[in-house]
Parts: C-alpha cells; structure tokens; sequence
C-alpha cells in the first residue's frame, strides 16, 4: 500500500476549502490544506463577502446620521462627516479578526497550512511553493477570479474590478458599474450612499441576471429611487483612461447610437469565472467542461480517483455558503460517509438596502415546469415594518398547484437575508405553503410576511 504524506490535501483555503479540511481533521484524517494568500479565508474573507459588507453597513449608518433620515424617529444628527480612512480601518480589523479565527480553528484541528501555490505533480502528488506532498485524497477548492472585460484594463486606480472597489481611497464623484449583477449593486450601493453619483450598465434588459422577474423589476425601481441610474439593455464598446478620468464607451445591445460616460472610476463586475490556472490540472489528468469547470459526480469526484473538487471551481451557484456546504460533504465522502448537499435549496442575497433573497424557482422556472399557485404579501401591511418605516419590497411564496409543496420563496426586505433562511429550511423538508401559513410567527416581526405570503397562496390572506 502507497505511503502518503496526508490523507487527504485541499487545496485553497476560502469557505470550501478550510471547512473541507477542517471536517476531514474531525473525521480522524491527517489533513493539510495549501494556500497562497498570507492570511487564510480565500476571497470571501479577504476581498469578497466579508470587507464588502463592512462598508455596506458602515455606508447604511452614514447615510442614516448624514441625510436626516433618524430625525422623524426624534433623533436629529448635525454635522456628521465621512472618515474614509476609518471606515476602511474597521473593515481590515473584521476582515483580521476572521481570517485569524480560521488559523486558529486550524491549529485548534490539527490542519498543516502549507503555505504557497500548488500544482498537481501528478494525481496523488502536489507541489506548494518549494515543498513537495503526497495525498491519498486532494480536493480542489480554489474558488473563482474576476472574469475581465476584453479590452479594458484594469489599474486598480481608476478602473478596478471588485478588490479595487473595496479599497477606493476617495469617494468618486462618478462611479461607472458595468455589470448590473450581485457584486456591482452591492459596491455600487456603498459609494453612492457615500456621495458618488452611481451609473450601473447591464447588458440584459435587467438587473440581477437569474432572479425572479418581478423581483428584478422591483429591486430596479427601488435602486432608481435612491438614486442610482441604471442603464439596462446596454454593452460597453471601450473604456479609455486619460489621468485620473476614464471614458466610457457604450452603445444599445440591439444596436444603435453610441455615447460616452464620463468617470473617474469605473467598476468592472460582470461575473467570476473558476480559478484553474497554475494548477497543473493536465498533470493529474482532471478534466474541465465547456465553461472552464472542473467536472465532477453527484459525490464531488472527478474524473480521477482520489481527485475532487468543489465551491466556485465546480458547477453550481458560485456562492461561499454553497462551497461550506459541499465542504463538509466531500469531507464526510473521502471519510467513507454519505455527504450529499441539496442544491436545489441554495438561498442567494444581495446585501443591498433593502436586501434582496431568493431560496429556489423564480416563478418563470417554475411555470415551466407545470401549473403553480403564487401569493405576495408587500410589508408596507407588515405591521413591524410599518413602525420601523421599513416598508420597501415584498415576500412572494411559489408553490406546485396540484401538490402545495414550495417551489421558490423571493423577499425584498431590509431582513430579507435572514429572512430567508426559515424558506430554506422549509423547502428541505418538503414544507407546503399551507404548512408555512399554519407555523405560528411571533407578533410583531417582519417574518409574519412570509407566513401572509403562504396564506396568500392559499388564497386567504388576513391583513391585506
């Protein structure tokens, strides 16, 4: 029998890959996980999910203690400033504290960081910075990167993609957004609340590529209404940068006349795409699919035994509570367990104000897939939204005409991502919406939308 280093290498350590080694370590196996980054949390901690909602909220509380909207709650705030460099501060301090706690959970485990970038050898062999392991069983978890617009570069100074945007030190007086996706509304959101005039361009005829329709349609007025412009149905031919200000070239996607917007940042957020490159795949003999994906099984294995991969690198939602997920279960595989994640019951949020969540089918999916019964309930009649003047957006409910089961569950809230997780959790277990409207919800909240939601689809609604 070979003799190995580890019993089991992952490789890369965002949300997929450390929770996958640090499960493998509970199961009893010797586990190492190889990163390059100086700090471990892949981009979710370092550049993505975490410092993004740090500004997002600290951008919330400014633009509530700077444009008087406490002053109807009798708290009336004079004078308040923006401290850029501050704000930026307390997002590295989250951004340390997590990345920190993760080290320890590794050395709390007994997970060996090997630290620098790994290349396949050979399918059991890997070499990370000068060392070279062996692994009975390696996983590949090293997540996605900025896909990047042909033609136009990126100087992480006037024209940046999602890391860049993180770290702007001076609020833009014009922030052009191409992408009218997850990542581009949620950045685009922070600044303009911090003073830049925001113009967000989507090639679709609308924002937030797969979400439910009517959702789009609302989350498009709601951002129009707080200021941002956006300009759907529109491609970028060009972006030319002069100094400190860049053109920006766009035309009509069916065809048309072209004009220029005037910037002196631009965002490119048009989507990720699976970070392959460097690792040596053809080495191993791991095969990818069409759209650059390592492809695996229902169990996450490749096509080479002992080889498997998960997260952003494989196919599915690229989200970091989708690669934790497969995380644990490709750890619970290798170890000889079942580990099976449901991906028809991934919720997704935007962190915007109001947030906005989806747990499966949009109601157009789900039309295609048979008859199906709809209830809305908007929280402008949700008594705890109405006190808290909390009342943009709506809880819609799809469920199965014949059968009543849940298909899909959309909320536009300032909750909506907590919100949506009792959807979830609903749709795991094959919950129907007569089930949901039947659960007692604590009085006043905001979740008591989704039980008028479900009541809706019954067709007896109580408050509206």
């Amino acid at each position: 029998m070979a003799e190995y280093d580890y019993d089991v290498l992952v490789i890369g350590a965002g949300p997929g890959g450390y929770v996958a080694a640090i499960r493998a370590a509970q199961l009893g196996l010797k586990t190492a996980c190889a990163e390059a980054r100086e700090t471990l949390g892949g981009t979710c901690l370092n550049v993505g999910c975490i410092p993004s909602k740090a500004l997002l909220h600290a951008s919330e509380l400014f633009e509530e203690a700077s444009h008087g909207a406490l002053a109807k709650f009798g708290v009336e705030i004079e004078g308040a400033k923006l401290n850029l460099d501050q704000m930026h501060a307390e997002k590295a301090k989250a951004v340390g504290e997590l990345t920190g706690g993760i080290e320890y959970l590794f050395k709390k485990n007994k997970v060996t960081w090997l630290k620098g970038k790994a290349a396949f050898q050979d399918s059991s062999t890997v070499k990370v910075g000068d060392q070279t392991v062996t692994a009975r069983d390696i996983v590949i978890a090293t997540g996605s990167v900025v896909t990047p617009l042909p033609g136009v570069a990126i100087d992480q100074k006037v024209v940046v993609d999602s890391t860049g945007a993180l770290a702007l030190p001076k609020v833009p007086e014009h922030l052009v957004v191409i992408g009218g996706g997850v990542i581009g509304l949620e950045l685009g959101s922070v600044w303009r609340r911090l003073g830049a005039k925001v113009t967000v361009v989507e090639y679709l005829d609308q924002i937030l590529p797969g979400f439910d329709g009517e959702v789009r349609k609302e989350s498009a007025k709601l951002f129009k209404k707080q200021g941002m412009e956006l300009k759907t149905s529109t491609k970028v031919t060009g972006v030319t940068v002069e100094g400190d200000r860049a053109t920006v070239s766009v035309e009509p996607a069916a065809g048309g006349a072209a004009e220029t917007l005037s910037a002196d940042a631009v965002l490119v957020a048009i989507g990720r795409k699976p970070n392959t490159d460097g690792l040596n795949l053809e080495a191993a003999g791991v095969k990818l699919n069409g759209r650059g994906q390592v492809e695996i099984d229902h169990d996450f294995a490749t096509n080479v035994d002992g080889v498997w991969a998960i997260g952003d690198v494989a196919p599915g939602l690229m989200l970091a509570h989708k690669a934790e997920d497969e995380g644990v279960a490709v750890a619970e595989n290798i170890a000889g367990q079942t580990g099976i994640v449901n991906h028809d019951v991934i919720p997704s949020v935007v962190y915007t104000m109001p947030e906005i969540a989806g747990v499966g089918l949009s109601e157009e999916a789900a039309k295609e897939r048979g008859e199906v019964k709809v209830g809305k309930f908007p929280f402008m009649a949700n008594s705890r939204a109405k006190t808290n003047r909390d009342t943009d957006g709506f809880v819609k409910v799809i469920a199965d005409a014949k059968t009543d089961r849940v298909l899909g569950v959309w909320i536009i809230s300032s909750l909506a991502g907590t919100m949506i997780a009792q959807a979830a959790q609903a749709m795991e277990f094959g919950a129907t919406s007569e089930d949901i409207a039947y659960t007692c919800h604590a009085h006043p909240t905001h979740a008591e939308a989704l039980k008028e939601a479900a009541m809706a689809v019954q067709g007896k609604p109580i408050h509206i």
